[in-house]
């Protein structure tokens, strides 16, 4: 990931820059003082990601946002600021993330770890061949057979000798286990992450972690998390270069 910090504090931005350094394979590609500067800069280059103070010069640090925002690449937006009281403003602009001074190593070691997995996770929908039109499956809902995409589907959950299968918006129940259902989808999209679980890899949103050195991932678009077992930690976190 290509990154820039805009930060009128010299101190606060040399920590920055070393925390991301030492905890991330981040780029930092220039750094600012100066929010104008930073929008001339934008016209010609494209980041990943902008760590962005809010009282700076020139522009301040929520206008410069609202300006990107208009973007048709819109790079993500991490807030720091001494100030709590813009958070509710940031995240109406869909702000990644607003970080508190004085800097917390931790706090920044979690952030850093939420950017590059939301980075993995645009790699793998973005370099993915494309799918052709035989790549669907048909699912089973009220005695109706639903020719489906299987990019639709976001997990499948085992019941006994059934498999509940989900999109956004379905539940479809098939009258296979899970073992047999998981043959018909595609190893390179789909990841049999616990006994009872397979998940779309390119649905994760985040990846928590959780007991036992293991994990639950967060989907784009549900509420429902899917664990990862601990027998499969390893391999997920191979596939997920973790």
């Amino acid at each position: 990931m290509k990154a820039i910090i805009v930060e009128d504090e010299f101190l606060a931005q040399q920590e920055l820059s070393w925390l991301i350094r030492q905890h991330s394979q981040i780029v930092i590609e220039a750094t600012f003082d100066d929010g104008l500067d930073v929008l001339k800069y934008l016209q010609s280059h494209q980041v990943d990601v902008i760590f962005l103070d809010i009282n700076i010069p020139s522009l301040d640090g929520m206008l410069l946002a609202q300006n990107i925002s208009k973007f048709a690449s819109k790079p993500l937006i991490v807030f720091i600021t001494a100030y709590k009281e813009h958070a509710v403003d940031a995240f109406e602009l869909e702000a990644f993330d607003y970080i508190l001074k004085p800097y917390h190593e931790m706090r920044i070691i979690t952030l850093l770890r939420k950017l590059e997995n939301h980075a993995r996770q645009d790699q793998i929908q973005n370099t993915a061949s494309p799918r052709p039109a035989s790549h669907s499956i048909n699912l089973v809902k009220d005695e109706r057979i639903i020719v489906t995409d299987i990019n639709d589907i976001y997990y499948a959950e085992a019941h006994e000798k059934l498999t509940f299968v989900y999109t956004r918006r379905e539940e479809y129940v098939m009258s296979m286990n899970m073992t047999e259902f998981c043959s018909r989808l595609p190893e390179e999209y789909f990841f049999r992450c616990h006994r009872s679980y397979c998940v779309n890899l390119g649905k994760i949103r985040e990846i928590e972690p959780w007991f036992n050195n293991t994990y639950i991932l967060k989907l784009r678009d549900l509420e429902f998390q899917v664990p990862v077992s601990r027998s499969k930690v390893k391999e997920f976190r191979q596939l997920m270069r973790l």
